[in-house]
């Protein structure tokens, strides 16, 4: 090799060298060099809600983090949100009011969630409901939203002057998402009248068990409640008794019912049907080739009977193509940020052929899985 070859090339590659350099610096400057090399990185957020006294009508979120702004949405569990708030920017916002909505019908009092949505829709407000839910979606992380959950109790007695009042709760400290406990509460009625009053039983939020009690003037009663968990997701969840404008919370550790499976029931050119065991809330893809080929509705934690899942029409599938049918955590709307879920260290899954499973064999031909 020459010396005047291996100088030009010394050069070339020193330019390219120093070119890269002011690129990264320049990336580095105004936090944007991973999209000047078309790497796009996700949307993130964090919030603290904790828990709090309020008067019912508004609450305080500690603080919301959001690289690309959006809203802090409150609910108690139900299927509409309690309290909207504001349009916030990206960044760190402290000690955000989020006021009640005018239509709502329930006080932000109780465990209540507070969750992180981004804003994606080109109307002005938040739209999440209006677009069903298409448009300005939870942050995720991990796949799922991002929230936090806090107990807020009325801070006037006044509140409480006709409401029930949770003097004390008894849960188990651990039970399986699909059996009945007992869970004791002590109510008591502070008014002078008899009165009828709803008291629920939720957990992390959700509406498990709702009664009718009625209680003389001054009367206090331990009440139980026969709560059925089907439903509940596993994991260290919040269990609490509610009245009007009170409660009482406790922690439960609940243990998913069986092991995490996906089978395949029946396949066709155009669909495919599973049963499902979820631990948590997700849905079941068919991916053939790694590429998702069709995605079910969103599944509730627990099992699931003849769950089916439509092929996409642009999908070319012979019917010896190897598919896979795999357990994901997250919404099949947004199903390349959801998350495969695991069973003692690898996916719930399994590998099957329309072939094979039209001619209904499901013994050693991968149409049944228990987390491998």
């Amino acid at each position: 090799m020459s010396p005047q070859l291996t100088f030009g090339t010394v050069k070339r590659i020193g330019a390219i060298l120093l070119a890269i350099a002011i690129v990264l610096a320049a990336g580095i400057v105004v936090g944007q060099a991973p999209a000047i090399f078309g790497v796009e990185e996700d949307p993130e957020a964090s919030v603290t809600f904790e828990d709090q006294q309020g008067n019912g009508t508004a609450v305080t979120i500690r603080e919301v983090s959001l690289s690309e702004g959006g809203y802090v949405v409150v609910t108690d569990g139900g299927d509409e949100p309690l309290a909207v708030s504001n349009r916030l920017e990206a960044g760190t916002h402290e000690d955000v009011t989020v006021e009640r909505a005018d239509d709502a019908t329930r006080e932000l009092v109780g465990q209540l969630t507070a969750t992180v949505h981004r804003d994606t829709s080109d109307q002005e407000g938040y739209a999440y409901g209006e677009t069903d839910g298409e448009e300005d979606q939870p942050y995720l992380e991990d796949g799922f939203p991002v929230s936090d959950t806090a107990t807020v109790t009325t801070s006037e007695e006044d509140a409480l002057s006709d409401s029930f009042a949770v003097e004390s709760i008894d849960a188990p400290a651990s039970a399986t998402t699909n059996e009945t406990i007992r869970v004791n509460a002590t109510i008591r009625n502070p008014t002078e009248f008899q009165t009828q009053q709803p008291v629920e039983v939720r957990i992390d939020g959700a509406v498990f068990e709702r009664q009718i009690l009625e209680l003389e003037g001054g009367e206090s009663r331990t009440v139980t409640f026969e709560t059925d968990t089907s439903g509940a997701p596993p994991g260290e969840r919040t269990i609490g008794i509610y009245t009007d404008a009170d409660g009482a919370v406790s922690t439960i550790d609940l243990e998913f019912h069986t092991e995490p499976s996906v089978s395949v029931t029946d396949a066709s050119n155009g669909s495919v049907t599973v049963a499902a065991a979820t631990p948590e809330e997700g849905f079941v893809a068919v991916e053939d080739n790694g590429s998702v080929v069709g995605t079910s509705d969103q599944l509730e934690p627990g099992e699931h009977e003849n769950v089916t899942i439509a092929l996409s029409d642009d999908a070319s599938i012979d019917e010896d193509d190897e598919l896979t049918a795999a357990l994901y955590a997250g919404s099949p709307a947004d199903a390349d940020a959801a998350s495969p879920i695991e069973f003692e260290g690898e996916p719930v899954e399994t590998t099957f052929t329309i072939a094979d499973v039209g001619d209904g064999a499901d013994d050693g031909g991968g149409n049944e899985s228990d987390g491998g």
